[in-house]
């Protein structure tokens, strides 16, 4: 693991929001009908439930995130990859499904802050208002000219994931959106109303 670098090691930005580069993540890639008897095999080969459109299951260091309807991304540590390759690879011989190890593929950020949403409505023609991206959802997007996922951890927490190819691109159009003067408060002014309203009781 001494060896492996992530896309943007160390890289950070503060703003609006935090903005900072994730350490190596080890991504299998699952493509598969998802039948019954998949579901089956890969929730007890895992431990994990199966995601629902649009969403992901996680305990502990492991996550199974719903990609596309025939597509789910499992997050886990990188040094496990090799192993769970095996794992799954048994699991599904003689199966038409597609098992790909995609860690060095994708470059991931964590965004965190109150002003996510409005920072991320700059990036992304996504719908991220409160009713339409709920914390656990998963969805695929654009980041301004490239393609991202979006992962919503909680109600001020993302992780984003792009190719590794457009990292610095993803993490310099972020810094710029969140860039402090930046705010529009499209999404936060209910809480600002709130506050300005006890100010005056």
């Amino acid at each position: 693991m001494s060896d492996v670098m992530a896309p943007m090691a160390g890289a950070r930005s503060e703003g609006l929001i935090s903005i900072e580069a994730l350490p190596p993540q080890g991504q299998i890639s699952l493509r598969c009908e998802v039948s019954d008897d998949y579901r089956a095999k890969l929730g007890e080969l895992l431990g994990l439930g199966v995601p629902e459109p649009l969403s992901a299951v996680e305990e502990g260091d492991r996550a199974l995130l719903w990609m596309a309807p025939d597509e789910l991304l499992l997050l886990l540590p990188y040094d496990a990859v090799p192993e769970m390759l095996a794992r799954l690879n048994t699991t599904f011989e003689g199966w038409f499904i597609a098992i790909t190890d995609v860690s060095d593929a994708r470059a991931q950020f964590r965004l965190s802050g109150p002003h996510l949403r409005d920072v991320l409505s700059k990036v992304t023609p996504a719908d991220i208002s409160p009713d339409a991206f709920t914390p656990g959802m998963v969805r695929r997007s654009r980041l301004a000219q490239v393609a991202a996922g979006y992962w919503l951890r909680s109600a001020s927490e993302a992780q984003v994931f792009v190719f590794r190819s457009v990292a610095d691109y993803a993490f310099q159009g972020l810094s710029l959106a969140a860039g402090p003067g930046g705010e529009v408060h499209h999404h936060t002014r209910e809480v600002i109303s709130e506050q300005d309203a006890s100010s005056h009781v």
